[in-house]
């Protein structure tokens, strides 16, 4: 079933609104999974690319595996982690939930759906829903792989390690929303997309792990969404609760983006 094919059933007389919200938004979800997986390169990396890239850097990188006194002592493995874990947020939000929403924008999805019963927003919560599954399905298996088949033993600190995951990915799905606002068609959501998406993952350490970067370069990554949701994952990674200032930053994001585009996005 193609996006511009999505079917929407009208709700039989007399049942209950909350009833037909479910129902419609149910199969919503249903019909944007099957979408979702019939897109390899959107699925692979929403799914399997971060184990994928936690498995290439602990077999093939040299020393990966081993302490190192440049991180405390710490297997550069172990670093890199939460690294991937903000990398996996980033690369869903910016990349698969911002193009899939610019193409249901381009091809008049959302402003078909706005004439029937359904309203659009239920088909944007049905992307959300998918994505962040996506997401979170993708995280849990690289921290797996990492655990299981690498020997990753760290103990991190599992409250703070969630806050953090989850402040990071309302961040970053909110600044899709905002991009989104200025992205009518999937090509021009490309490449605004990779304009954010490339620097920010300077500023979460992807290059250059936060305890390795310059003094001045982790003060701009501090307020940076992406780099502050690095940072706190690392913390918690660490066994530490993550640093308020990350969290009060990774708040502000997601309230800020979301304000902006509440005002600005357009179901066409």
């Amino acid at each position: 079933m193609s996006r511009t094919g999505t079917r929407v059933t009208t709700p039989r007389a007399g049942a209950a609104p909350h009833r037909v919200a479910v129902r419609s938004t149910r199969k919503l979800i249903v019909t944007e999974a099957k979408l979702f997986v019939r897109e390899p390169l959107g699925a692979f990396f929403g799914v399997a690319f971060p184990t994928v890239l936690v498995l290439v850097l602990g077999f093939a990188m040299p020393g990966f595996r081993e302490p190192n006194a440049d991180v405390g002592g710490r297997l550069p493995i172990e670093v890199y982690l939460p690294i991937v874990l903000a990398l996996a947020i980033g690369t869903v939000a910016l990349v698969n939930f911002l193009n899939a929403l610019a193409a249901d924008q381009e091809k008049g999805v959302l402003r078909r759906l706005s004439t029937t019963p359904v309203p659009p927003i239920r088909l944007l919560v049905a992307q959300l829903v998918v994505n962040i599954v996506a997401l979170l399905v993708g995280s849990v298996a690289a921290l797996l792989a990492a655990r299981v088949l690498l020997g990753v033993t760290a103990r991190p600190h599992l409250a703070g390690l969630l806050l953090a995951f989850l402040l990071g990915a309302a961040s970053m799905v909110t600044l899709a929303l905002l991009l989104a606002a200025f992205t009518p068609t999937s090509r021009a959501a490309v490449g605004i997309g990779s304009l954010v998406y490339y620097p920010m993952l300077f500023a979460a350490g992807v290059w250059t792990p936060g305890p390795l970067m310059p003094e001045a370069v982790r003060r701009v990554a501090d307020f940076v969404p992406l780099g502050a949701a690095s940072q706190a994952l690392q913390d918690a990674w660490a066994g530490d609760w993550p640093r308020p200032l990350h969290l009060v930053v990774l708040v502000g994001c997601t309230v800020g983006f979301g304000a902006l585009a509440a005002r600005l996005f357009r179901w066409s």
